[in-house]
């Protein structure tokens, strides 16, 4: 039988009850390469109820799913020189495949911008074609030299936008309108209060003319940033040649966004919601929002089939629920329920 160890209180050292809660929850394991992590059932199920709902309120708006390589090669990264200085230290290099060297580089995404202006290029034609408003769901790598699960690991999964516009007044309106679905969604899901606010002029994304933020407060005193989205003006624009003919049959650069959400928000959700027992996940985002636990599980059938019909009940009323019939303790069982949030 696992043991459920015991969890450091939150005002004796914040940093270790953070580690003990995700470690006795079933969140996360350590992968094979340094910094990064395994999304266990539990984690991946709320990533996967994040993605599902906050996909529907992008559709609302006229987002589209596209899915973009994996793999930038170095002539594209390096179109756009304050992006590419921005993410240099945190860049991984493919150089060779099959132990031969590759006549160029090519770098896993940190991020799409370059890939997405290349492919907007050919895309668009005349101001009829625009806007273009894309999102793909995927993951990304940034060889960051500290990290911690969920809040800062070197591969992480995320959401990432683009968008073209034929105007700029139609693109910050876009970049302010993502900001508000993040502020809204992470409010009304996760349940945590957030701040928004422009990114300082050091802060702000590389590439970006501006950048928007929603800041949440965590239980240790300090803000985590939970989502981002950015202005890019014709940034990128220019350097990829993404032009259009406007109303006056003239050649116009584009106006760019992009934003996003990560992973990070397990990270947020923990640090807001946890305390000294676990954690809690809050009804609307959580993957089981109901454990049956059976007393008697191995000595009287009647007990299973009345959690079965009381799970049927629940599951009727849109619950998500699931019944633990192991032969472990009440207690065990009890306790195990509550440090994965249920």
């Amino acid at each position: 039988m696992k043991k459920i160890e015991k969890i450091t209180p939150q005002s004796e050292d914040f940093a270790k009850w953070y580690t003990d809660v995700i470690k006795n929850g079933d969140l996360m394991a350590y992968g094979a390469t340094k910094g990064s992590i395994i999304f266990k059932p539990l984690s991946f199920g709320i990533w996967d109820n994040i993605r599902l709902h906050l996909d529907k309120e992008f559709k609302k708006v006229g987002v589209q799913n596209v899915y973009l390589p994996l793999l930038i090669p170095e002539s594209l990264l390096t179109k756009e020189k304050e992006h590419l200085e921005g993410f240099n230290p945190e860049l991984a290099t493919v150089t060779e495949v099959g132990g031969k060297k590759l006549a160029e580089k090519y770098f896993i995404r940190p991020t799409s911008e370059t890939l997405f202006g290349d492919f907007f290029k050919n895309e668009i034609n005349s101001y009829n074609d625009l806007p273009l408003i894309y999102n793909q769901w995927v993951n990304v790598l940034r060889w960051e030299k500290t990290t911690n699960p969920f809040l800062r690991t070197r591969e992480f999964l995320w959401q990432e936008g683009h968008t073209m516009h034929s105007c700029p007044k139609e693109a910050q309106k876009l970049t302010t309108k993502m900001l508000n679905i993040y502020k809204k969604f992470v409010s009304d899901y996760l349940a945590i209060p957030v701040i928004d606010g422009q990114k300082t002029e050091h802060e702000k994304f590389s590439g970006a003319d501006f950048t928007f933020t929603i800041e949440a407060m965590m239980k240790d005193g300090k803000a985590l940033q939970a989502g981002t989205s950015h202005y890019l003006g014709q940034n990128f624009t220019i350097p990829f040649d993404i032009s259009f003919k406007n109303k006056e049959n003239k050649l116009e650069n584009a106006y760019g966004t992009s934003w996003g959400v990560s992973t990070r928000l397990l990270g947020a959700l923990i640090m807001t919601h946890g305390d000294d027992r676990g954690i809690i996940i809050p009804p609307k985002i959580a993957p089981i929002q109901i454990d049956i636990i059976e007393m008697l599980a191995s000595k009287e059938p009647k007990v299973h089939e009345l959690a079965l019909n009381i799970k049927s009940v629940l599951e009727k009323a849109n619950f998500n629920v699931q019944i633990d019939n192991s032969d472990k303790g009440a207690g065990f069982k009890a306790a195990n329920s509550e440090i994965h949030g249920t």
